[in-house]
């Protein structure tokens, strides 16, 4: 709840707040140096060699709206399945769904690496899919195509075990009480889901969503694996650049990564603010 305006803050808060300064203030620490150096370094003013010299010629003499609307795609993309496909599965485990929660933490410790080379496996063009469906001719690139469809399934699938877990954890605290109640008030199944269950679940969806959008601007071993070589995510160009035997690629792969994570942290604030107009959240 809210603070009225003109009133202290309760000292619970200001308790609460210290308590987490330990843990929030290193990794505040350790990601401004980090975004600092990138950013020094894409304007030439941290260079490994010569003189510093203000130059935006990393951000100018590339494309960077490119990689930048693929990165945002992929990421929007993957994060909208995810959230629907963990929704269902919540909701699957709180109805009694043991396989499906078994599934999601089954799911959730296997690396992205893992994902990718599995889901590479399953949908190539003579993958597992395509042999037991008997299609060797005409089979969608799905892995390496146009549409990225590989990527974003392989995210989606491994992020919506952490969405359902997430949200059935936060159902599981309220949900069953307020169902029960509105279920005795007379409110059939849809409309205890629309008006109670849905609203109660928002919360943890959005957050649990604004994860999953943040880290998957930031990945770049499932779309290096899965992807197309050209156009490229913000992600995968700035470890290509930045492992280049080219010092001079340097600055360029600076910018990309001050890119992506200036599009991260634009998500966080977006995230933020929907959070903020929930009326479970408040």
């Amino acid at each position: 709840m809210s603070t009225p305006r003109g009133a202290r803050p309760a000292p619970g808060s200001w308790r609460g707040t210290l308590l987490v300064l330990p843990a929030v203030l290193p990794v505040v620490a350790v990601l401004g140096v980090g975004v600092s150096t990138s950013a020094l370094q894409s304007l030439g003013l941290m260079p490994l060699v010569g003189t510093p010299r203000l130059s935006t010629v990393a951000w100018t003499g590339s494309d960077l709206l490119g990689p930048a609307a693929l990165s945002l795609a992929i990421a929007v993309a993957s994060t909208v399945l995810a959230a629907v496909v963990g929704l269902v599965a919540a909701l699957a485990v709180l109805g009694g769904g043991r396989l499906v929660a078994l599934a999601g933490l089954l799911t959730v410790p296997v690396p992205h690496l893992v994902g990718a080379a599995t889901t590479g496996l399953l949908l190539a063009d003579s993958g597992l899919a395509a042999r037991v469906l008997g299609v060797q001719q005409g089979w969608p690139q799905l892995v390496g195509g146009p549409w990225w469809v590989a990527v974003v399934l392989e995210h989606a699938w491994k992020e919506s075990a952490f969405v359902a877990l997430v949200v059935a954890a936060a159902l599981a605290a309220r949900a069953e009480a307020l169902t029960e109640t509105a279920a005795t008030l007379g409110a059939g199944r849809w409309r205890r889901l629309r008006h109670v269950t849905l609203p109660l679940a928002a919360p943890a969806l959005v957050a649990s969503s604004g994860i999953v959008l943040v880290y998957t601007l930031g990945s770049y071993e499932v779309a290096q694996l899965l992807g197309r070589p050209s156009p490229e995510p913000l992600a995968v160009g700035a470890v290509r650049l930045f492992g280049s035997i080219d010092l001079a690629a340097r600055p360029q792969a600076a910018a990309l990564a001050t890119a992506s994570t200036v599009l991260c942290l634009l998500a966080v604030v977006v995230v933020g603010l929907v959070l903020r107009r929930l009326a479970a959240w408040r």
